[in-house]
């Protein structure tokens, strides 16, 4: 349809109400032209940045865990889940304060300089799925609810033969620990382990069997589940290679380096918060690209306290002298040819952010710099291939 101005949709309307009847609200039975309903849409479709209900990036909102039919080539699901942190709670809120900060993204204004794609008006259909209902009252009955969940996310239809027979997921968290379900799901989805990008302060491969507690604790842990993780055999860190933390500054364990020494048994290659002062952003960009390459199946987990907390404040576990949200947009966007089978950005407890929602603006951007690299990757991977066939990497 030919752009119009407002008003003449107003008259266009009007005329048409008229046409009916004379009332607006005079339809019942009515049968509406696609021309009609296109009319509509011009009229009434645009959504501000600050209206709308509050999807991710007022994207198309479903309930896909009751709506199995629903397709999609890149879903947006919320994990509110944080009964497995070891400091400060409220982690469960983050899906709420992400897709809040996230809406000056629309797909009208979306398109990215970097990867030269608008994510949202592009190959593939992305929608948020909204929130997988979790019981905050028990987390092994969680970590089961989350596994089930992106399993069946997981096995939808993509729209696109550009997906490769397989939709990806970008969950909002909640704590850390989501990642393992989301582990669990991927190798039976795809049955075989990936490897793992971690950009975090922390390693999160340590025994839980060190923490102290003469009671027992839980093995499942927003510390713990990598380990888990590998135990478990979902990483091929023992198969293809190893897998990657960056932006660590943790404290350890104890009087010397037995955490290092564990987590590199585990087959993990570390790049320190502090690294970036010797070789730049591009430095850590060729570091994990030349670990990870191009062809594997990569996981990407963004724990948002590898931010500084004067970047990020709202978060469970924050640690001094992280980077800048500047610096991880960075090499987030020099990581872009990964080849990304899934990604969460976690931890972002909004009761401990700003008012200005620093916190979690940082996150939604987070979340938008990976849609556009899978975009971006999924039309580099269909160059040449045909529209039936695709390109399964996995």
């Amino acid at each position: 349809m030919k752009p119009a101005s407002w008003l003449s949709l107003l008259a266009l309307a009007g005329s048409a109400a008229h046409a009916h009847g004379g009332h607006d609200d005079d339809d019942d039975g009515k049968e509406w032209t696609k021309e009609e309903l296109a009319e509509l849409q011009a009229k009434w479709g645009h959504e501000w940045s600050f209206s709308g209900i509050g999807s991710f990036a007022h994207l198309d909102y479903v309930k896909c865990l009751t709506s199995p039919q629903e397709k999609y080539d890149i879903a947006i699901i919320g994990a509110p889940f944080d009964t497995a942190v070891s400091f400060r709670p409220g982690a469960r809120f983050g899906p709420r304060a992400i897709r809040q900060a996230s809406s000056r993204q629309t797909s009208l204004r979306a398109f990215n300089p970097r990867a030269n794609v608008n994510p949202y008006q592009n190959w593939a259909r992305i929608i948020d799925c909204g929130d997988i209902p979790i019981t905050p009252l028990d987390n092994a009955i969680a970590a089961e609810q989350m596994t089930q969940a992106f399993r069946r996310l997981g096995r939808a239809r993509p729209t696109s033969a550009l997906s490769a027979g397989k939709p990806r997921l970008v969950t909002l968290g909640g704590d850390h620990s989501i990642a393992l379900p989301a582990l669990r799901a991927l190798r039976e989805i795809y049955g075989r382990p990936v490897r793992v990008l971690h950009f975090d302060a922390h390693l999160d491969t340590w025994d839980p069997a060190a923490y102290p507690s003469a009671w027992g604790s839980t093995d499942f842990t927003h510390g713990s589940m990598f380990w888990m993780a590998n135990v478990e055999g979902l990483l091929s860190n023992a198969s293809a290679g190893p897998s990657v933390h960056a932006g660590l500054r943790t404290r350890l364990t104890g009087t010397d380096w037995a955490d290092h020494e564990a987590d590199t048994a585990q087959n993990w290659v570390r790049f320190a918060a502090d690294d970036i002062d010797e070789v730049g952003t591009q430095g850590i960009v060729d570091g994990i690209m030349a670990v990870l390459g191009t062809d594997d199946p990569v996981y990407l987990s963004v724990d948002i306290d590898v931010l500084d907390p004067a970047f990020a404040p709202g978060t469970g576990t924050p640690e001094p002298g992280g980077w800048t949200t500047r610096e991880l947009i960075r090499i987030l966007r020099g990581v872009e040819g990964l080849n990304l089978v899934g990604a969460d950005v976690v931890e972002v407890s909004p009761a401990y952010q700003g008012r200005g929602e620093e916190t979690a603006l940082a996150a939604a951007q987070v979340v938008y710099e990976i849609l556009s690299s899978m975009v971006k990757r999924g039309l580099e991977d269909g160059d040449g291939e045909t529209a039936a066939g695709g390109k399964d990497e996995l």
